[in-house]
């Protein structure tokens, strides 16, 4: 029989279980399959950079060869440029950084922080937040950190409505002449106009983008728990449709309150109910086609310059704790947001004056295509970034309003880090 293991080593399991994967220490979690994976690849034989990075692909985690090289790097003691099972065993043991949910918890995106915008690609719930219902907490967190920056930051939004439907070569619309105007038409409170259904939108909006992304991540992924950057992109980008389609009548609310003029109308109902009964149910979808498209550029962008940015912090910094802290993760979610919102605002402009001129009796109801063209002709490509001014003044105060808030009711609900 095989001479027994010297007492205080701990050896190569025996052949028969070289296959099986071992439970893991109790740093590595069940919920990463993927170490077990490779766990049971270390037992077998000592492994190269071809096969770390061959191991990845098969998670359906891209990576080049020369980060498989850094991985390895990471773990390889004796310079041979391949891990045993006793260098694999002890960076696991001794590395700070065991558990990947840590990542996820620190780095959440959209349900932290709210710009007043609901086209971003909705964050990723671990196993372990939804079994304890967790997750629910957090989207009442991230709910109510909503509905408070927004209030904060709605006189900013008012004024962009505004800007991006009246603003013109002609007026010369600005910042503070815009404020003034509003101010002087309906006082101070009318700056708040259209926040009410605003923030009320936030809870339908929210919960049926959650549903709809597990739903699609489901059908995407089947039983496997991770998705690719592009496969979380087409799933956020149908979630956030499917959200969009439901609730766009509370869109169309909003854009007729925030534009009205004082006494005409008495509330969101009766908003509702004349232009109902003035303009019809088809009314309540104007601007829904490029509401839609906007979606594409925005979570695109804004999801692929956020996982650039947070990839870039992790591979140089992360080497003690996951955590970036409260600027790092304010600094690229601002820059990703800004970056989508670029992208995607003249798609928006064009939702809103659709939105707008439904209102008008008489007017002619351009197309998408035909309020591109008569903007592009008479006031050039800068006639589509009208407003944008105001909606870049509100990004900073909204996410850290919202950052602020969002920490403060995980507190107040009970909402354990992991």
């Amino acid at each position: 029989g095989p001479s027994p293991e010297p007492k205080g080593q701990v050896g190569r399991p025996p052949p028969l279980l070289q296959h099986a994967c071992p439970p893991p220490p109790p740093m590595l979690q069940p919920s990463q399959p993927q170490l077990c994976l490779l766990i049971s690849l270390g037992m077998q034989r000592q492994i190269d950079v071809s096969e770390i990075q061959q191991t990845f692909h098969g998670l359906g985690v891209y990576i080049s060869l020369q980060q498989a090289e850094k991985i390895l790097q990471s773990m390889d003691k004796d310079g041979t440029m391949t891990i045993d099972w006793h260098e694999w065993r002890d960076h696991f043991i001794l590395n700070p950084l065991e558990n990947m949910e840590e990542v996820v918890h620190y780095w959440k995106h959209s349900t932290v922080l709210d710009i007043g915008e609901c086209l971003t690609v909705p964050d990723e719930f671990s196993e372990k937040e939804k079994r304890t219902g967790m997750w629910w907490k957090q989207l009442l967190a991230g709910a109510m950190a909503g509905a408070v920056s927004r209030t904060g930051t709605a006189p900013l939004d008012r004024l962009k409505v505004f800007m991006q439907v009246h603003a013109s070569k002609t007026n010369n619309m600005n910042v503070f002449g815009g404020l003034k105007g509003m101010i002087q038409e309906g006082g101070v409170r009318s700056l708040w106009r259209g926040n009410g259904v605003n923030v009320l939108k936030i809870a339908p909006e929210s919960a049926i983008k959650f549903m709809a992304y597990e739903q699609i991540k489901r059908a995407i992924r089947g039983q496997q728990e991770t998705l690719r950057v592009q496969e979380r992109f087409v799933a956020g980008s149908l979630a956030g449709a499917t959200a969009q389609t439901i609730i766009y009548p509370m869109e169309v609310l909003k854009t007729r309150l925030t534009l009205r003029k004082t006494g005409q109308y008495s509330g969101v109902a009766d908003c509702a109910k004349k232009i109902l009964q003035k303009e019809g149910i088809r009314a309540f979808y104007k601007g829904y086609l490029p509401n839609v498209l906007g979606i594409i550029p925005y979570a695109g962008i804004d999801l692929a310059i956020y996982e650039t940015l947070k990839n870039m912090w992790l591979q140089k910094y992360s080497r003690n704790t996951a955590d970036p802290g409260i600027l790092v993760l304010l600094a690229c979610g601002t820059m990703s947001s800004t970056c989508g919102q670029i992208a995607s605002y003249p798609l928006a402009l064009v939702r809103t004056r659709m939105q707008a001129q439904a209102s008008i009796e008489g007017a002619p109801q351009p197309t998408m295509l035909g309020l591109f063209k008569h903007i592009l002709s008479r006031e050039g490509v800068l006639g589509l970034y009208r407003g944008i001014a105001p909606n870049f003044m509100k990004v900073i105060p909204a996410v850290s309003i919202s950052y602020v808030v969002y920490e403060n009711m995980k507190q107040v609900l009970g909402v354990t880090s992991r």
